[in-house]
């Protein structure tokens, strides 16, 4: 693994400055090393817990059996299997083979009609409008070239079809682990902020005139862990660009990495004791194409 701390970032940052087009900044030797990142460890322990949220993003863009969905940077599957559920027909894209595979493995498990494509968010494999619902849960967000992925989440809709987001807000709980990450770990300069995708502003930019009509609210989704130990250890574990940030740093940079993230979690902690509960917001966004 490439342990450079600018080879490793995984987008995992956020700024409190107005967002503005990355100059300068080599988008593809990002994907690169952002690709490499996301293919350590196993995202499938981590996002078996947001299957709540693709549950949630497919009722609230009220899909109907029958209709054909995409779902972008799927990951291990959530939402393409969420939507599968609904009966309705489901491509899952991602540029991680080993979850798709993983994804794979999952739609057999339940039995599920799910076509997985391994691809980039940012040149979907997809005909134009093919699709009636695009869907993505945390994952669009993480695209380096962050107009090139708005424009093709809008080139794989219909006209009138829908467009739903879940991405995680620069205010909420993970949004403060990524500034907290990105003190010890500085992103490449320019490398843009996954969260712009988490704002109204960010959205109406990213998302322009190609809708016609966006609702945005925002949600919690609950990290439920047994203490603040284990949080830090399945992360630590399973989670690839929390890996490739520790792999980054020295014994002592770790040593402060996990300190301030252990703090950061005690004090956002809602568990009264005995184990850990973090509330961590995200906005739900449905879009119609316009």
């Amino acid at each position: 693994m490439d342990t450079d701390p600018g080879g490793v970032q995984p987008g995992l940052e956020a700024r409190d400055e107005p967002a503005r087009e990355p100059r300068g900044l080599d988008l593809a030797e990002l994907k690169r090393r952002q690709q490499a990142a996301w293919s350590t460890g196993d995202f499938g322990v981590i996002g078996a817990k947001l299957v709540i949220v693709s549950e949630t993003l497919c009722e609230a863009v009220d899909l109907r059996a029958g209709e054909r969905v995409l779902d972008v940077a799927c990951g291990h599957g959530n939402t393409a299997l969420a939507a599968a559920r609904r009966s309705a027909p489901a491509v899952g894209v991602d540029y991680v083979p080993s979850l798709l595979a993983r994804a794979r493995e999952r739609a057999a498990a339940e039995r599920l009609e799910v076509e997985w494509r391994e691809g980039d968010a940012e040149e979907l494999p997809v005909e134009d409008g093919a699709f009636d619902v695009v869907l993505s849960t945390f994952g669009v967000m993480f695209a380096p070239d962050q107009p090139r992925a708005a424009q093709e989440l809008l080139r794989a809709c219909r006209p009138g079809g829908r467009i739903g987001l879940a991405c995680w807000t620069p205010d909420g709980a993970v949004g403060e682990m990524f500034r907290t990450v990105a003190r010890h770990v500085p992103p490449l300069p320019g490398a843009p902020s996954p969260t712009r995708w988490g704002t109204e502003d960010g959205l109406a930019e990213l998302l322009g005139d190609g809708v016609s009509e966006l609702r945005a609210e925002r949600r919690e989704f609950v990290q439920r862990y047994a203490s603040v130990a284990h949080w830090l250890e399945v992360f630590r574990t399973w989670f690839g660009p929390i890996r490739a940030l520790f792999a980054a740093l020295d014994a002592d940079g770790q040593a402060a990495l996990a300190r301030d993230l252990e703090e950061l979690l005690r004090r956002q902690d809602r568990s009264g004791g005995g184990s850990l509960v973090v509330p961590s917001e995200y906005l739900e966004v449905v879009a119609t194409r316009g």
